[in-house]
């Protein structure tokens, strides 16, 4: 059983930051990629940053500059720094790994919300 547990979501006026952070537990079998996806009010869900095992991090051009992808292959654990945050950055939030396998698992989410 996999567990991805997401936190650090919150209410940020816009320029702010927040940092997110993902823990995996459970037998995850190894993992390859743990990435940050959206999902907005209108129900789109959206890539936002992708890091492998060896660290090469991949950034959707809308976050690019502002946010920052890292892990701790050792705790299993994942961050989403967020930076200059804007009202289009209210999403929620869910991490996302992949297993040795390629299986993917998700988490709940972690809700962010910037105010103009």
């Amino acid at each position: 059983q996999v567990q991805l547990v997401e936190s650090g979501g919150g209410l940020v006026p816009a320029g702010g930051s927040l940092k997110l952070s993902c823990v995996v537990s459970g037998s995850t079998l190894g993992i390859n990629d743990m990435a940050w996806y959206r999902q907005t009010p209108e129900n789109m869900r959206e890539m936002v940053a992708i890091i492998t095992s060896s660290g090469r991090t991949t950034l959707a051009d809308p976050v690019k500059g502002r946010f920052t992808i890292s892990r701790d292959n050792a705790k299993n654990t994942a961050w989403l720094q967020m930076n200059m945050l804007k009202p289009e950055d209210t999403a929620v939030y869910l991490c996302k790994i992949e297993n040795w396998f390629g299986q993917d698992f998700w988490g709940q989410g972690t809700q962010v919300t910037v105010s103009s």
